[in-house]
């Protein structure tokens, strides 16, 4: 599943280090596999830049907020369809051919944005990379897990999340050093080719999964494989294991009694256990991405536009720092999860988040109305570029004429340092409002001006930032990776496939409405009140977390399942796991404390 995370404690950690050093076949296989997931990382933290070049070369893409979002989003509509896809090649063509077409849409997909002549053509390579993006997403994480040891498992799978976030890093990195190159965003968007061309020349000398192997009966070749992986004295008894695995887990689909999604479906949802389960899990899922994430992840960049910085290359240096912030916060995670609990974790977590949403809807409505105004003797500096809806009997500020239906730019006077917001408490002075176009643009910077498309000049520019950043660090170790660990726990191991991909098909859904909407958002609402949106529906998704997502942390499978089927179940609830006895409900010592409960 997209964004998948495996817990895994300091000792597994320990093991995993001196197992690759003495297997370094282990470590081939797990590092070629989750170049994938360094694709998906890549591919999130990218566009957001490349998305501002791509803006000042087609005027159609610079008019069109809906034009914009749809760049951005139909990557994400393409992996809900390559998820699903997926999902069906793994079962019925193995991992590694899927993991090989995956390559090859990617690299498409690539080449196809790095030579697009119109905005719709980057669309169509956006689809092609989304595609693999989501079959990637399936795939990766499930061939690491079947290719490793079972003691450092949880360790191997966890660097697929960690190449995640160390791919939206080295996207803003990679970004920042195309900015003078000419072609910017060809390059960009292009230069993820070249890790999909590598994976699939790797793959190509790698094996099927073992696993997958002993499933379609090709038992010698899968015995062959874990004689590369173990050493050989416990060669024979891994062998003994999966068969023991593969035999309980074809019993455990016969148990089920239906084939066919819908047929399991049926049945799932015929039980409280897995409605409950499926509730928790969906809401979990759904509430990580309704409270923005992707939002800053796809349009950083630009956010920091809207906090008054007008320079390209300003906006992506520091959107570096919340994708740092955010990589930071996935490790963070790993070492407080098992402490602090899952539930927990997420509703300090949300806390914040409601809390720095506040203030960045405050930080925005106060740079609104402290926008500067609109000068009549500036604007007629520029009398055959005047933006059409200006009239010097109306007063206007820099935000109305952002507004303009014609879509208009603000060119800042030459001596209003407020084109720095970390500056404090500077007078704004009176700017131009210009058509938007690339002669108005040009005139403009001539003048050594800077000129706004996004926000406005305000003094308010540094408490965004911080806003921004504290929102990273109160999302990451906690709404960032805590919902995909409860979907690993909460569901009985019968129905675990078909509730997963539930869950996961929720996660992308509600990541592409956020990601269709946020822009169209901003200029129907204006920015602050669309972070006030957010922040509103984060408080509802803290209401719902409360209420629905029960403490899973030291329950084995089978204790979850019984604290499920409890009559007197409540989520808000502890239970206590017992071993083979039933689990008892505890009190809690201040939900949403920092003690260890």
């Amino acid at each position: 599943m997209e964004g998948g995370v495996t817990v895994a404690d300091k000792a597994e950690f320990k093991e995993c280090l001196r197992l690759t050093w003495t297997q370094p076949y282990i470590l081939q296989l797990v590092l070629s596999a989750g170049i994938g997931g360094l694709l998906f990382g890549y591919d999130t933290g990218v566009i957001s830049g490349a998305l501002l070049y791509i803006r000042d070369d087609f005027a159609a893409v610079e008019k069109s907020t809906v034009l914009r979002e749809t760049i951005v989003s139909m990557a994400v509509a393409g992996a809900i369809v390559g998820a699903a896809l997926g999902g069906w090649m793994n079962d019925k063509f193995g991992r590694k051919p899927s993991i090989i077409i995956a390559d090859i849409l990617f690299f498409a997909g690539a080449m196809i944005m790095a030579f697009a002549p119109t905005p719709y053509i980057i669309i169509v390579g956006r689809v092609f990379v989304g595609l693999g993006v989501g079959m990637a997403s399936m795939t990766a994480p499930l061939y690491i897990s079947e290719a490793s040891p079972a003691r450092i498992r949880g360790a191997l799978v966890s660097t697929n999340g960690l190449l995640i976030t160390g791919g939206q890093f080295a996207a803003y990195l990679i970004n920042l050093a195309f900015t003078k190159v000419p072609g910017t965003w060809r390059w960009m968007l292009g230069i993820a080719g070249v890790p999909a061309l590598l994976q699939f020349i790797l793959m190509l000398m790698l094996p099927e999964s073992p696993r997958w192997l002993y499933r379609k009966g090709r038992k010698e070749e899968a015995s062959g494989i874990l004689r590369k992986i173990y050493p050989a004295n416990e060669v024979e008894q891994e062998i003994d294991a999966m068969r023991q695995s593969v035999e309980d887990e074809v019993q455990l689909e016969g148990s089920i009694g239906e084939q066919g999604l819908l047929g399991k479906l049926r049945k799932a949802l015929g039980s409280k256990v897995v409605r409950r389960g499926l509730m928790a899990g969906v809401v979990a899922q759904v509430a990580q991405q309704l409270v923005g994430i992707n939002t800053v992840m796809y349009y950083s960049p630009t956010i920091v536009q809207l906090a008054g910085f007008a320079s390209n290359n300003t906006a992506m240096a520091l959107s570096l720092i919340t994708s740092g912030l955010n990589a930071v916060g996935s490790v963070v995670s790993m070492f407080f999860v098992d402490r602090a609990g899952r539930r927990r974790l997420m509703l300090i977590s949300l806390v914040g988040i409601v809390v720095w949403l506040a203030v960045l809807g405050g930080t925005f409505l106060g740079a609104a109305h402290h926008a500067p105004p609109v000068g009549d003797l500036e604007t007629r500096q520029f009398a055959n570029q005047t933006c059409p809806e200006f009239s010097p009997n109306v007063r206007w500020t820099c935000m109305n004429c952002l507004k303009a239906a014609s879509t208009c730019g603000f060119c800042a006077h030459q001596g209003d340092k407020a084109s720095h917001p970390s500056s404090l408490l500077v007078l704004l002075l009176p700017g131009a409002c210009l058509a938007l176009n690339d002669a108005s643009r040009g005139t403009c910077r001539a003048e050594q001006r800077e000129f706004y498309t996004e926000g406005c000049p305000n003094n308010f520019g540094w408490l965004a930032l911080i806003g921004l950043g504290a929102y990273i660090v109160s999302y990451s170790p906690g709404m960032g990776t805590v919902p995909w660990i409860v979907n690993s726990e909460i569901y009985p191991l019968r129905f675990r496939g078909v509730c997963g991909g539930i869950a996961a098909v929720a996660n992308w859904v509600s990541n592409l409405i956020v990601t269709q909407t946020f822009l169209s958002l901003t200029k129907a609402l204006g920015t602050s009140a669309t972070f006030f949106l957010f922040c509103g529906v984060s408080f509802l998704a803290l209401v719902a977390v409360f209420f629905t997502v029960p403490e899973t942390k030291g329950l084995q499978f089978e204790e979850v399942e019984r604290m499920l089927e409890r009559k007197d179940y409540k989520p808000w609830k502890k239970y206590r796991g017992g071993g083979a006895g039933d689990v008892e409900p505890t009190k809690y010592r201040g939900e949403i404390g920092l003690a260890t409960l």
